[in-house]
């Protein structure tokens, strides 16, 4: 007899219809073929346990699963469930009418209960666009799964619940989520918050800017003045996820298998923040079995990398291309991916190796020489990329001492917003541009021309700090946010002067000169 039973594998983001082939014939084996992987080739124990001790009875005879389409290899556990239902309908235990309507996807535990899947938000999608009535996730999944309208998701806990459904004796209710409602609930629920922070206006005022047209930055301070405070409360002045940009991260975070049970759509902007001891497969992503790395996880949010210069050489370098391309193309022998990576680049460090060059009250032991190799561990190329040079020193007692709050965050956001709302405006007619950090040479132009008094300051600066091309191309994009903010039509010279401002890692005398 065979019968056949649906699911689908993830490469990527995206998934592909799997189907399980399952036929018995006289005999005493098991054959399971179609390019599996060692997961897959395990399940045999895992099914047969899993059928037996929720009181049914594993056939008797030879099983033959097929996994077609059999070139493409099949990796993971999530093919349990489909398997051991395929099984069971052979020896007549479960109803076959049905089969056909439905994508199943379940990693089985030995008394029957699931298991939880990575991708089963790429796996809804898929399941609805070939035109299945259902689908059928672990209860852990479901959230997820269900954000997919005009597709009847089912959260199991057990086999039996697949089977009870399948064989009409106990239908299971389809999990039903309003989606828009918990995703606008939750976007302006933030754990940190700018009230908080006592003093640091330039910095506030450089991650507003940074924030209002999605630019990198960096923060140069000793320890203890505020640079991982305030990079935590960055996503909270961001502007709000689309719909779009969630379905995006949340596709992303399903197929790594970070997101919680309780969670359908991530509502807030991601902040990612990996140790030093990072390695590159980790933060570009990659590895035996492919997987997004960090930089993807925080795609439409923040990568914040703390203490820059401590990470190792060859780790950063392989950011420069994806803070250009905002996509990484992953190669190897076996397989091709391509993961959106569209993120903030922020980054910390102190001024030296001690960190305390010029600090108003502690002595620097460090030689100019130090200094220089200390700073010389971030190479030129990634600085060109880094918009925001922003100088940071320790809050006096004075400041700290009072208990009047901050600028809230939502204050600041609504500036944000306003700022943004200005450049989406602007590059309505652009496909994929949606904030200044994203222009082009050609559009750089266009929209961020200076007057002829600003060219001539920014030749002058150009001239006497020995800026890079791109550095110059960083400045007026830099320029053309900070009159945004203004509400200014054209960039004026009190906007230049201010991104010039933030270009002082370009300087060579950091060594000698006082911050």
């Amino acid at each position: 007899m065979l019968v056949k039973t649906f699911s689908a594998s993830v490469q990527g983001l995206q998934a592909s219809e799997v189907t399980i082939e399952v036929n018995s014939t006289i005999g005493a084996r098991f054959v399971l073929v179609g390019l599996p992987d060692s997961a897959v080739k395990e399940s045999y124990e895992r099914i047969l346990a899993a059928i037996e001790n929720s009181g049914y009875t594993f056939p008797g005879h030879s099983i033959t699963i097929n996994m077609a389409p059999a070139d493409v290899r099949k990796e993971g556990s999530g093919f349990d469930l489909p398997m051991a239902i395929g099984i069971l309908a052979t020896a007549g235990q479960v109803d076959t009418r049905l089969l056909n309507r439905y994508m199943m996807v379940g990693e089985l535990s030995l008394d029957g209960s699931l298991q939880p899947i990575k991708g089963a938000l790429p796996i809804s999608i898929k399941a609805r666009e070939l035109g299945f009535e259902g689908l059928f996730v672990p209860e852990a999944n479901v959230r997820e799964a269900a954000v997919v309208n005009n597709l009847k998701v089912y959260g199991v806990k057990h086999i039996n619940q697949v089977i009870g459904h399948l064989n009409g004796i106990e239908p299971a209710e389809p999990t039903i989520i309003d989606t828009r409602a918990e995703f606008y609930a939750k976007q302006s629920e933030f754990e940190f918050d700018f009230a908080d922070v006592k003093g640091q206006e330039q910095v506030k005022r450089a991650l507003e800017i940074a924030a209002s047209g999605s630019h990198n930055l960096i923060m140069v301070g000793p320890p203890g003045s505020g640079k991982s405070m305030l990079a935590k409360r960055l996503p909270s002045i961001l502007p709000p996820l689309s719909l779009r940009e969630s379905l995006e991260t949340t596709q992303i975070h399903s197929v790594a298998g970070k997101l919680k049970s309780d969670c359908s759509l991530i509502a807030q902007r991601p902040f990612r923040s990996p140790h030093h001891t990072i390695s590159q497969v980790a933060l570009v992503g990659g590895g035996t079995n492919p997987q997004p790395g960090e930089i993807s996880l925080a795609h439409n949010g923040v990568l914040f990398c703390d203490e820059l210069p401590e990470f190792q050489r060859s780790v950063l370098e392989v950011l420069r291309q994806p803070l250009e391309d905002r996509v990484i193309n992953i190669s190897r022998a076996k397989y091709t991916i391509t993961y959106p990576c569209s993120f903030m680049f922020i980054a910390s460090m102190n001024p030296c190796p001690c960190g305390y060059y010029n600090h108003p009250d502690k002595h620097c032991c460090c030689t100019p020489g130090q200094i220089m190799k200390y700073l010389n561990k971030i190479s030129g190329p990634l600085l060109d990329r880094i918009d925001i040079h922003c100088e940071i020193q320790p809050v006096p007692f004075a400041q700290l001492s009072q208990m009047k709050p901050g600028e809230p965050s939502s204050v600041i956001r609504e500036r944000v917003i306003k700022a943004r709302k200005i450049q989406e405006e602007r590059f309505k007619e652009y496909p994929g541009i949606h904030c200044n950090a994203q222009m082009t040479e050609k559009m750089l132009h266009k929209f961020a021309e200076p007057d002829a008094q600003s060219l001539d300051m920014l030749r002058m600066a150009m001239e006497r700090l020995k800026l890079s091309a791109r550095a110059y191309t960083r400045i007026l994009k830099v320029a053309r946010t900070i009159a945004d903010l203004d509400g200014s039509e054209n960039i004026q010279s009190q906007h230049i002067a201010e991104a010039i401002g933030y270009r002082s890692l370009d300087r060579g005398d950091w060594a000698e000169r006082g911050i």
